[in-house]
């Protein structure tokens, strides 16, 4: 259990997990009136989404879909079955497979509306065809200027688009989501909050007559939400972003309001959460910039300062982009320069303490 200061009464409010045990495959619970719990698996190291139904008069709405893998498809049919009324609505927080990777599916089995921001569908209709700087060449591209070695880039080449292989089919419509709409649920106003650095217009849905904030991945209670730059905005500060929307979330949310989380258990105590994510990227960007002081550094000679462990392909996908985030916060905030060596790798070089 964590404690650390309430942002705004300095009074220590612990990380709490009211709900410790996560419901069954196929078991919905219900941690606040109309508000459902269900948990899907991933086959990936994080192995869990977590998933929500929220009821809706005679009806219902699912918040963000799972992975399209067979085994989901049968449980979601299941509980599909089970409602005692039609699913009328889909709501996705943003583009990443296990939270779009079934809505297509979802909206032929149910005829529900599809309901997104137009940041998160656009680019997963780019990311999906590959096309304004998104997709495998465009990374490729991306990572050899960051000084990653030939193997690994063939590896990159030799997969190809991944997100096409973990989204079967892209929906070609849907109703646009705002920052500051207000949504109704079951008599509830819902607003929405939108998120950046994880994905360009992440969507999450705060409910305060309920005290309830879907959170999606801008607030994870156990692991830190990837930070990624990619090719199409390669001089992103997303960790930057982050992190405002994270301070926004903290003055924005009472300290007592039940988070759900896309991964993890339900938790309150999201100041304190905001707090030591803000101190864990902190304690990352000094790292780099001390790992910068001897000597020119590429992000890719800087993976083992940031991941102290051997990584995949798929896992160094996502520690390039981080890594490539931290390095872009840290040039931007006057500690690092940047420059290309004869090879082409662009190489960081932290500037005497007096510059900044």
């Amino acid at each position: 259990m964590l404690s650390l200061p309430s942002a705004s009464t300095g009074i220590l409010m612990p990380l709490h997990y009211p709900h410790p045990q996560a419901p069954a495959a196929g078991e919905l619970i219900e941690l606040a009136p109309g508000v459902f719990w269900l948990r899907m698996p991933l086959p990936f190291q994080l192995d869990h989404i977590n998933l929500w139904l929220l009821r809706d008069g005679d009806g219902w709405t699912i918040v963000d879909t799972g992975f399209p893998d067979d085994g989901v498809r049968q449980t979601w049919m299941q509980i599909i079955e089970r409602l005692d009324g039609p699913v009328r609505r889909l709501i996705v927080t943003h583009f990443h497979p296990d939270h779009l990777g079934l809505a297509t599916w979802l909206m032929e089995k149910t005829g529900a509306v599809l309901e997104m921001t137009t940041g998160e569908f656009l680019t997963a209709h780019a990311v999906w065809h590959e096309v304004g700087g998104h997709g495998a060449r465009f990374m490729v591209e991306q990572f050899r200027q960051h000084g990653l070695d030939a193997e690994r880039l063939q590896k990159f080449a030799t997969r190809g688009s991944g997100y096409r292989k973990a989204v079967p089919a892209l929906p070609e419509y849907y109703r646009r989501l705002k920052a500051g709409d207000i949504t109704t649920v079951n008599g509830k106003k819902w607003r929405i909050i939108i998120g950046h650095g994880h994905a360009p217009e992440h969507l999450a849905l705060y409910c305060v007559e309920l005290g309830v904030l879907i959170s999606g991945d801008m607030l994870l209670p156990r692991i830190s939400t990837n930070i990624s730059v990619f090719a199409a905005t390669p001089d992103a500060d997303a960790l930057g972003w982050f992190l405002e929307s994270l301070d926004e979330l903290a003055r924005n949310i009472p300290e007592k309001t039940l988070v759900l989380p896309s991964h993890g258990l339900p938790f309150t105590g999201l100041q304190a959460r905001v707090k030591a994510l803000q101190a864990h990227h902190q304690e990352r960007l000094q790292a780099l910039e001390n790992s910068c002081e001897q000597a020119p550094q590429s992000a890719a000679d800087l993976l083992e300062t940031l991941f102290q462990r051997a990584l995949d392909t798929h896992q160094t996908m996502f520690a390039m982009g981080e890594a490539i985030a931290h390095l872009n916060h840290l040039e931007q905030a006057g500690r690092l320069s940047r420059s290309t060596d004869a090879s082409g790798v662009i190489r960081y070089t932290r500037l005497p303490r007096a510059a900044h």
